[in-house]
């Protein structure tokens, strides 16, 4: 069975001040999320699945997924507030969405493989979905645990110039596999390294931690536990008009709690990606080096 690339393209763009699903970089107009569909299907993935809001359903299927339909099969899932388990609503004055782990389970019904989960916004290169695409075909072992991968990248080579930043940022066991994820939402770069502001004093990072990018590949039992996480996350947040469910932190809890084993690979490809309105000038630079290398055509779907 071929692998599917979940892609999450919900955000409100906050910080970008827009929609940055929908903002072209490429040099024949292409939003980053084609890059990462273009290299999806010479991976061997079979579907795409876009996890977007009802607000932009109809510019993202004309201006996006309509350029895909008749290379890779496409559906669409959507992301709402107001979907929510039994016995629990919506409190006054939350607009923010619920977060990752939400977004993922937005997708459950269309989604019965093994899969990649991706931001929109994020470039990943060829190097990553070629070699998380051959662990996805990967038998899993019949031990009782949930047997999930991810790409790593370096925090170095992921920050902005232009302020902070949210990461998971990552420990390896022994045996290399992921042993835990710490998620730090205001990482700044510094001359040192970097540093997580979201206490005092700042905790110091030295940028060669491995950090998740959210890009996982998972088995559909994922869903049953992003389910328990997701309730137990709004049990515990009930009040709270910010917080958000990320997918890396119910990794984290299922690899602690002996449920799941995460295998780390390690990609040659650079990342890079859009947070604030600044970041736009030096995608857009890194594709056209990328397209001059001939690693990308000109205009990917001529």
């Amino acid at each position: 069975m071929k692998p599917t690339l979940l892609i999450l393209a919900a955000g409100m763009g906050s910080r970008y001040g827009g929609l940055k699903q929908l903002d072209a970089m490429g040099p024949s107009g292409e939003v980053v999320l084609d890059y990462s569909v273009f290299d999806a299907i010479r991976a061997g993935f079979g579907k795409v699945v876009f996890v977007i809001r009802r607000d932009f359903e109809e510019q993202f299927r004309t201006q996006i997924g309509a350029r895909f339909g008749d290379r890779i099969q496409v559906e669409y899932a959507f992301q709402d507030l107001h979907d929510l388990p039994a016995g629990f609503s919506v409190p006054e004055g939350r607009t923010k969405p619920w977060g990752t782990a939400h977004a993922v389970l937005a997708a459950e019904a269309v989604v019965q493989e093994p899969f990649l989960m991706i931001n929109a916004d994020d470039f990943y290169g060829e190097d990553a979905f070629r070699k998380i695409a051959g662990d996805l075909v990967e038998p899993r072992p019949a031990d009782g645990k949930s047997h999930y991968s991810m790409v790593g990248f370096y925090l170095k080579n992921t920050l902005s110039e232009h302020g902070s930043v949210a990461r998971g940022v990552c420990t390896r066991g022994p045996d290399g596999r992921l042993a835990s994820v710490t998620e730090m939402t205001k990482i700044f770069k510094t001359a040192s390294g970097a540093e997580n502001r979201e206490s005092e004093p700042p905790l110091p990072l030295t940028g060669e931690e491995v950090v998740s990018m959210n890009f996982f590949g998972f088995t559909p039992d994922i869903f049953s536990h992003l389910r328990t996480a997701f309730t137990d996350f709004l049990q515990a947040n009930a009040g709270d008009l910010k917080a958000e469910c990320y997918v890396p932190k119910v990794v984290d809890q299922l690899i602690q709690t002996g449920k799941a084993e995460v295998r780390v690979l390690e990609s040659n490809d650079s990342w890079f990606g859009v947070t604030y309105p600044e970041d736009k000038a030096d995608v857009v630079a890194s594709i056209r080096a990328l397209v001059a290398a001939s690693r990308y055509p000109q205009n990917l779907w001529a």
